[in-house]
């Protein structure tokens, strides 16, 4: 890392150096046009078309370096960040939709606890503390315990076994598809948050300007992810109709068509983006009304 002490005029950006986050962040650099070769050896990585450096760290470190250190930017989940208790420090940019899963209170699925009131003075094993013991310090406090009971152990790995092994009468740990924690015989019993990864930027940012850039090419990948294109000719005497079917993200475009000879009416060129979750039935519908010539164009990448 002696290396970032070399890098006054290149923006840094902190991103999972492994783990669950690590292989969507790197498909949204490269889709944010983000070159760059990392070597095996080496947690920083210098852009080859941007002046960008690179920082690999793990995601519970992220928060940190950009709400106190030099890091520019970041990408890590919301769990880091309110873990870290960094949110007066940094700035959550942009939900990037990737990384999706719950942070859980987990009993054994045939042991005796239901509800988490239950666990107030119990021990609890996680990587969160601070999450967990807010969460069990509310719990308390609604019970009227004066001093903290509850005990919140920190384990770094395989929480999930901790119940099994007699660490813990509880856990607090995230969870994806919840098919780990049944496998451990653990249930769901309370959720503390809800999390997702997000483009983070520092409250200082030493390069505002790029920051400003890399935020609209992340916000251009997901709604390219998200919607499509659909074109399609209708009458003009139609078009409000049609417009209620595709409104478009902000608006549809309208283009009149020329060469109409044949035609009794003026007509009209319409283009929109639609959610792709959608499509289907919006052809059906833009056909049922009179639309037609309907094409789809799948959005590699745009800005919006």
């Amino acid at each position: 890392m002696d290396l970032v002490n070399h890098l006054p005029d290149r923006l840094m950006f902190a991103v999972p150096k492994k783990g669950r986050l690590y292989e969507k962040c790197c498909n949204f650099l490269a889709g944010a046009d983000i070159h760059f070769r990392r070597s095996n050896r080496l947690d920083i990585a210098l852009s080859t078309n941007l002046p960008i450096a690179l920082i690999f760290l793990p995601a519970a470190d992220i928060p940190t370096f950009v709400g106190e250190g030099k890091c520019d930017l970041g990408i890590t989940g919301l769990d880091q960040v309110k873990e870290a208790e960094m949110l007066s420090s940094v700035e959550l940019l942009l939900d990037l939709q990737f990384g999706k899963c719950k942070l859980q209170v987990q009993v054994p699925e045939k042991g005796e606890y239901t509800k988490p009131e239950e666990l107030v003075g119990k021990k609890i094993v996680t990587s969160f503390t601070n999450l967990a013991g807010t969460f069990f310090s509310d719990l308390e406090k609604a019970q009227g315990v004066q001093e903290k009971k509850t005990n919140i152990r920190y384990v770094g790995g395989s929480v999930e076994a901790s119940c099994a092994l007699g660490v813990g009468d509880a856990i607090v740990d995230l969870v994806e598809s919840g098919e780990t924690m049944k496998a451990a015989g653990l249930k769901p019993i309370a959720t503390i948050l809800e999390t997702s990864a997000q483009l983070i930027v520092s409250k200082k940012p030493r390069f505002p300007d790029l920051v400003k850039i890399i935020h609209q090419r992340f916000e251009g990948i997901m709604a390219a992810q998200r919607y499509v294109l659909c074109t399609y000719n209708a009458p003009r005497s139609i078009v409000p109709e049609v417009l209620k079917i595709t409104p478009g993200r902000r608006a549809a475009t309208i283009s009149a068509l020329e060469n109409q000879e044949m035609s009794d009416e003026p007509w009209v060129a319409i283009s929109s983006m639609v959610e792709k979750a959608r499509i289907s039935d919006v052809m059906d519908e833009l056909k049922k009304c009179g639309g037609t010539d309907i094409l789809v164009f799948d959005i590699n990448n745009c800005r919006v």
